[in-house]
């Protein structure tokens, strides 16, 4: 229920949008109904979390095209029955032909500099890293479900093949790729039937990428690194000018992770570790924070938004100057996570006045995302963050295979000599942040969303909503959300007109948003044993519970036998 004690004290009030869904045997919650379906469906045929997490990310390649593919890659953050925390990164890596200076910066100054001259880095063959989402799918099924993959296929096969009606959200993001999408003709003819955008309540048939799934579901994981679909995909992609390659997508691994960890007012929070810079800059900016009574400052005031813009530009200051892929550079976790450090960077921090910020960390050398948390009655929680980087990746299509690449280079540094610079083999730095926070050892809550850079600032603020303001799941997921990395300060509409006023006199370059990130989509863990999913208004998600069960042991139903 609402409560109605951090609305006393809100400086932007305000109401959600969806409900939120209860169950006891499982919970899926994902940004497509269709997806969330697909997991549910594993629940009751007796799987577990990840088998439903599995089948859910299949059929999010199929429902959300622009966001997630097989060609794409992210982290699966895995909690086990037993307490065991583990993540999969399956982190897209660069081609073994990718050298420091292949693109050609706009400008030198960062962020600009990601900016590069015919967008080679972001738009095109030039654009694609190396997938491992597909790796990392198969792997945590193979480990810790139960059902064989090729059953957990069968929803998003079943979806390729028949097609379903495209939502408003998927309609609006064909609207807004199309001019890149209208370059290439195999995915004009998927998504811009005779020139004009597919319009919501379109059926969407995917035959190709059907059979892509048919094989892979038959085959395994191989068919794609190593065999002959992988082969095809990428002679597609050197025909039109890009350098991945056959070998690449053969000696791919995926890396397993320890996760990282943190602590907040009693609670302990968990992510990812680097190459994301979730987990580390989360846990980084909650210390800091920890040092002010956000509670009695409320949300959404001036006051408290001012400190989240503070710690965000605090964390970004440190990302761009040393969190990279742990193999290529030398990452400060211990001190990005010192509690220690934080009170250093907090005594700097002026609640009068917005201020630049300069990493206080160095490294060892010179947005449009999928999200689902998933989870069981036997303890397996599963919170997977997955994507092809992104609106519609690089937005062409490998026409045999029906599969979209991502365009994962352009979250390098195109300038060489920097922590986020070029090198064979590397794997992308993500903002990705899977989140599980823990009361007493047990699961409190767990959470992710896609957005890019906004992602780990907005999972963030989730986690507050919950622990410093007390607002219910729905709230939380729903509630407004800011943002800068140092530049302007994102805001939500829901961030109240006098509060904007307040933030433009502290020094801060307000800039209203129709929205701040994704969808976000969450579970809570009651003490009762009762799961609760909820999902936001910022894309199509849903949450589906499952209650019931089967039936007492010996009970038969005899419609003949005699009543008593």
């Amino acid at each position: 229920m609402p409560s109605d004690d951090w609305r006393a004290r809100a400086g932007s009030p305000f109401t959600p949008e969806k409900h939120p869904a209860r169950g006891r045997r499982g919970m899926v919650v994902t940004n497509h109904p269709l997806a969330s379906a697909a997991g549910a469906e594993m629940l009751a045929a007796g799987g577990n979390a990840v088998d439903a997490a599995v089948a859910a990310l299949f059929a999010l390649t199929v429902v959300e095209p622009m966001m997630v593919g097989l060609l794409g890659g992210g982290m699966m953050h895995l909690r086990l029955p037993d307490g065991r925390h583990t993540v999969l990164d399956g982190l897209s890596t660069v081609p073994a032909a990718g050298t420091p200076g292949m693109y050609t910066p706009l400008s030198q100054d960062w962020p600009a500099a990601l900016e590069t001259e015919g967008r080679a880095n972001s738009l095109g063959p030039t654009a694609v890293a190396v997938p491992g989402n597909l790796l990392a799918w198969a792997e945590g099924l193979r480990r810790h479900g139960r059902l064989p993959l090729a059953d957990v296929m069968q929803p998003a096969i079943r979806l390729a093949a028949r097609g379903y009606a495209i939502t408003p959200y998927l309609g609006e993001c064909i609207q807004e790729a199309a001019p890149d999408l209208a370059r290439d003709s195999a995915i004009s003819a998927l998504l811009l039937p005779g020139g004009s955008p597919l319009r919501p309540g379109d059926r969407l048939v995917q035959g190709a990428a059907a059979e892509t799934l048919r094989t892979i579901a038959a085959e395994g994981p191989g068919a794609l690194h190593g065999g002959a679909i992988g082969a095809a995909d990428a002679a597609h992609v050197q025909r039109l000018g890009g350098i991945l390659t056959a070998a690449d997508l053969r000696d791919f691994r995926l890396e397993e992770r320890a996760a990282v960890r943190g602590s907040y007012r009693g609670y302990e929070v968990v992510g990812p570790p680097p190459p994301s810079s979730g987990g580390v800059h989360v846990i980084q900016m909650l210390n800091i924070l920890e040092g002010f009574d956000l509670r009695a400052l409320g949300f959404g005031t001036a006051a408290t938004t001012h400190l989240i813009a503070e710690a965000l530009k605090i964390a970004f200051a440190d990302r761009a100057a040393a969190t990279a892929d742990p193999a290529f550079v030398t990452v400060p976790v211990d001190r990005l996570l010192a509690k220690a450090y934080a009170a250093e960077r907090r005594a700097l921090l002026d609640r009068d006045q917005a201020r630049d910020w300069h990493a206080g960390v160095a490294a060892g050398e010179s947005p449009n995302t999928t999200h689902l948390t998933v989870a069981d009655d036997e303890g397996h929680i599963v919170c997977a963050t997955h994507t092809i980087n992104s609106l519609f990746g690089a937005r062409f299509l490998i026409p045999e295979a029906g599969l979209i690449p991502n365009n994962y280079m352009a979250l390098f540094d195109p300038r060489p000599g920097h922590a986020l610079s070029i090198a064979p083999g590397k794997r992308i730095t993500t903002s990705q942040a899977p989140l599980i926070a823990l009361k007493d050892g047990k699961p409190f809550a767990a959470l992710g969303l896609p957005g890019g850079l906004r992602i780990f600032g907005s999972a963030m603020q989730g986690l507050i909503a919950l622990i410093d303001h007390g607002m219910s799941l729905q709230e939380a997921v729903e509630a407004p959300r800011v943002w800068t990395q140092g530049q302007a300060l994102e805001v939500e509409g829901g961030i109240a007109p006098e509060v904007r006023m307040e933030l433009s006199a502290l020094g801060h370059e307000v800039v209203v948003l129709p929205h701040v990130a994704g969808g976000m989509c969450g579970i809570r863990f009651h003490a009762d044993g009762g799961l609760e999913g909820a999902a936001c208004w910022r894309a199509d998600g849903t949450a589906i519970g499952l209650g019931g069960g089967l039936a007492r042991d010996g009970v038969r139903f005899w419609p003949d036998r005699p009543r008593p």
